[in-house]
């Protein structure tokens, strides 16, 4: 029998997590900077709003029926485990490093929900000079401004400020704390006790995820084109 004080490298991020999470960085970081950019580059915002929708959406399944530490029931920490963490009197089975811990699942729930109202609000926002969300004519024009404003104003730095303690905590448990977090959400694996169960990646369940992202892809294209009046 193994020591279970034994560790080895053990599959955490299964690859559609780590893609997700890669594609989530580079449509977020196009969509602001085609922003930033206005003019002919809006249309490419929108485009890339509509990847992080689909993006988003294929997380939210994913969370159901991905690799064993992306599910939500791995990010789900109640009161007495988040005490026990912020203490740092771990039990010996929380193992809060080898998902995410629950400050560090409860930032990323609220950044994905965040995301999503920030993409919901762009279906419908309209700057009234030559940008509209493709479901912005569904709502009443004031609506459609209340949400434009909020997009443009209190979505966007509100985005920001999330984005920049997301990068901020990666870079301090990756420099100080010695965790190889960045490593892990490229390669997959962290050093973990053997006796842990480690996420599906095979490649039926790669060939799964790739089906259940173009159906994501599919719905938000439907959204977007059908859901527009003609």
């Amino acid at each position: 029998m193994k020591d279970l004080d034994t560790h080895q490298a053990l599959r955490v991020w299964d690859l559609p997590t780590r893609l997700f999470h890669w594609g989530l960085v580079l449509c977020v970081g196009g969509a602001v900077v085609c922003a930033k950019l206005g003019g002919n580059a809006m249309a490419w915002h929108l485009r890339f709003g509509y990847a992080v929708m689909a993006l988003l959406v294929f997380r939210l399944l994913w969370g159901v029926f991905g690799g064993h530490w992306s599910r939500w029931r791995q990010m789900l920490y109640g009161p007495a485990a988040t005490w026990r963490y912020l203490r740092g009197q771990a039990l010996p089975d929380d193992h809060f490093d080898v998902g995410h811990n629950p400050l560090g699942a409860l930032s990323v729930l609220v950044m994905l929900a965040w995301l999503a109202v920030q993409v919901g609000s762009g279906l419908i926002s309209d700057d009234e000079v030559a940008t509209s969300g493709p479901l912005a004519a569904w709502v009443s024009s004031e609506t459609s401004l209340e949400w434009t404003d909020y997009h443009q104003h209190l979505g966007q730095w509100g985005l920001y400020a999330m984005l920049g303690l997301h990068v901020g905590a990666v870079l301090f448990h990756q420099w100080f704390k010695r965790r190889q977090l960045i490593g892990a959400m490229l390669g997959g694996d962290k050093l973990a006790p053997a006796h842990l169960q480690a996420s599906r990646d095979s490649a039926a369940t790669r060939l799964f995820a790739l089906t259940l992202l173009t159906a994501c892809v599919a719905a938000v294209y439907l959204l977007v084109t059908l859901g527009a009046p003609g």
